[in-house]
């Protein structure tokens, strides 16, 4: 699979923003909106954004493919936060509009604790061996998630460590065809995905049902847009409400340099979810050779009800339903 820029620290957006005093529709009891304005930012522009390669911002949570303990291993997005003290001190100073101080962090008595397994993403600042929380007080990083996981129940059913394997949705061969398929660990090393699913995010995709739920990895880059709109406002509003390739959850640009910029369709003012998206009316097939692995996959698992499908075709990707 063709490699791109992985995501390891929050992706700004493509135009400048502003606060509009009205309720959010993308964030409940959040009562202000963050609204696009027509002007792309300084950041977007020296990643040289008009030559970037546009993709489809796919709806999940953020997961990392790296080492541990001597093998590939999957991991989960966990951002250490602020305590509440720390957290007051920082609006205290944002409030109060101090542009001549710059606000310093006590890692040490500032922020909960977190597993002692948890590691720093890679493009956060150090300061005296010490991980600096980035411009919202936060400190993006990753746990990693172990065999039958409870609080990562979800992201444990989508990887295989003895097989040494996740399950990978991902563009086939033949154009326009989706295919659903594991793929070796080692393959995505370094690599950052988004875990898709019924149990992720209220499902926007469709996908599984409570009796039967379906999760998978997307790697990010993977569903890089055809025919993507220019780089002004009204052309990208146009594209989100008028064309099927426009309804996804919004634009990410892979830079050349690596930068990656966003834009998604609340920064327009735009709804999501909706009920139709481009990613899950798109045919599907399932390519699943068990006789490739020398493992007896759990019959309850996914990887054993995929291998069960191998070679079948779905018109739709929601259309996946496993047999009672």
């Amino acid at each position: 699979m063709r490699r791109r820029g992985a995501v390891q620290r929050k992706v700004p957006c493509l135009f400048v923003t502003e606060v509009k005093d009205e309720p959010s529709a993308k964030r409940e009891r959040q009562p202000f909106k963050v609204l696009a304005t027509d002007t792309i930012t300084g950041k977007a522009l020296e990643a040289d954004v008009h030559n970037a390669v546009p993709t489809e911002k796919v709806d999940g949570t953020c997961c990392y493919v790296t080492t541990y303990k001597g093998q590939p291993y999957l991991w989960a997005r966990l951002d250490r936060k602020p305590t509440k003290q720390g957290e007051k001190r920082f609006k205290r100073f944002l409030y109060s509009l101090e542009d001549c101080k710059e606000f310093v962090w006590n890692v040490e008595e500032d922020f909960k604790p977190v597993p002692d397994t948890w590691i720093p993403a890679k493009d956060i600042e150090f300061s005296n061996g010490n991980p600096l929380p980035d411009e919202n007080g936060h400190m993006p990083g990753w746990v990693p998630v172990e065999k039958n996981s409870k609080q990562y129940c979800w992201h444990s059913s989508v990887v295989n460590y003895e097989a040494g394997i996740a399950l990978v949705l991902k563009h086939h061969a033949d154009p326009g065809l989706l295919e659903i398929s594991p793929v070796p660990l080692s393959e995505i090393l370094e690599q950052t995905l988004e875990l898709i699913g019924t149990n992720i995010n209220a499902n926007p995709y469709g996908l599984g049902s409570k009796k039967h739920p379906i999760h998978l990895l997307v790697p990010h880059g993977a569903f890089e847009i055809k025919n993507p709109p220019a780089l002004k406002q009204n052309d990208i509003l146009s594209w989100f409400e008028s064309c099927m390739e426009g309804k996804v959850e919004g634009i990410v640009w892979h830079c050349h340099d690596g930068c990656l910029i966003k834009l998604h369709r609340h920064h327009l003012g735009l709804p999501w979810p909706l009920a139709e998206t481009y990613l899950n009316c798109q045919p599907v097939v399932i390519s699943f050779n068990r006789t490739k692995y020398d493992y007896d996959f759990e019959p309850k698992s996914l990887f054993h009800h995929f291998s069960m499908l191998d070679g079948q075709r779905f018109d739709r990707l929601k259309d996946i339903k496993f047999d009672a």
